[in-house]
């Protein structure tokens, strides 16, 4: 069921909502939590189809949030807001509100959304692109106890990455981290296999693949040992490699569905580490709602601490810069022979 609400307030969507619930029969819906989806037009409909699948397993009140940009001055003046609600099978097993906040009141979308969270109940915003470079101290940040962005959809990725380890807060979390999950199992599973210790290792992806950064992250920090970051085309993650007293163990998945496990004196065994939707990314954050402290641990560790060309030159994408003459060894030796004839 969809009712449309055009200049609306947040008292007749929530009279809206009851209305719908009584309309379907169910005046009572048991959900679990808010989630606040902060996006634009662009990315509304896929967000909210995830939302909506991972309601299944988290019933909870979906309410999107997008800012319509206004063109004329005289319309940004004006403050609107239009609401769509939607129960029953429009909306997962929840409840959906879709607000599209006009003019200045965009700038004041937190007094929109607090009169419709529910009473007594966890809050979670997302934000599916250009999430702000402080989650926690964005007015609706402020309102949840957990706050999940996704620097993969940033244009610099690398970049945003610094920015969410500078930033971090409590309850901070990135869909980033959340991709390499089973990745991070697995690597776990097979070092509890060996009882040498590991002495270096290597992760490899696709360039600017902030899930990258995070493992090799993850890894320096627990390991307490160098990990080179080299680059791969993909897709995705694509190899890691860590090296023990008693030889390699490799994680290598090369096509993005099916990884192979390598250990020394032992056969190769087949793992499943499809890429996963968003929707099931989204359902494993949506599992916990403390302070996530292992992703605090490896976000904050730092991509440039990590080895290889990309972390020594300082930013993504930028080369070292090339040796100058006197730096290679056939100049070096001209060098001294000159030096030596003058004499």
């Amino acid at each position: 069921m969809k009712i449309d609400l055009t200049e609306t307030t947040s008292s007749k969507i929530n009279q809206a909502l009851v209305s719908g619930r009584r309309a379907i029969g169910t005046p009572a819906i048991g959900m679990v939590l808010t989630l606040v989806i902060v996006t634009d037009e662009e990315n509304a409909y896929d967000a909210l189809k995830a939302a909506s699948d991972s309601s299944r397993e988290h019933p909870s009140r979906i309410i999107a949030v997008i800012k319509r940009v206004s063109r004329s001055p005289r319309s940004r003046r004006d403050a609107r807001l239009d609401a769509e609600v939607r129960v029953g099978s429009d909306s997962g097993t929840g409840e959906t509100v879709v607000l599209r906040l006009h003019g200045e009141l965009a700038n004041h979308a937190q007094s929109v959304v607090l009169p419709l969270l529910l009473p007594d109940a966890p809050v979670v915003v997302w934000w599916p692109q250009d999430a702000p470079a402080d989650p926690a101290k964005d007015p609706l940040g402020a309102l949840a106890q957990r706050r999940i962005t996704d620097t993969y959809s940033a244009v610099r990725p690398l970049d945003e990455l610094a920015v969410r380890g500078a930033t971090y807060s409590p309850g901070d979390t990135d869909l980033a981290w959340t991709r390499i999950t089973p990745w991070r199992s697995m690597l776990a599973a097979a070092l509890d296999q060996q009882a040498a210790e590991v002495v270096a290792a290597s992760v490899e992806g696709e360039s600017d693949n902030p899930s990258c950064e995070l493992l090799a992250m993850w890894l320096a920090d627990r390991l307490g040992v160098p990990v080179e970051r080299t680059q791969s085309e993909g897709p995705g993650l694509t190899a890691v490699r860590m090296e023990t007293k008693n030889g390699t163990v490799t994680l290598h998945r090369p096509d993005g569905s099916l990884a192979t496990l390598s250990m020394e004196g032992q056969p190769d065994r087949g793992v499943a580490l499809k890429r996963r939707e968003t929707a099931e990314l989204l359902a494993e954050e949506l599992r916990r709602l403390d302070p996530d402290t292992t992703y605090a641990s490896a976000v904050k560790f730092g991509p440039d601490k990590l080895a290889g060309p990309e972390a020594e030159s300082g930013k993504s994408g930028e080369k070292a810069p090339a040796a100058t003459p006197a730096a290679t060894p056939g100049a070096a030796k001209k060098a001294a022979a000159k030096k030596a004839a003058s004499k």
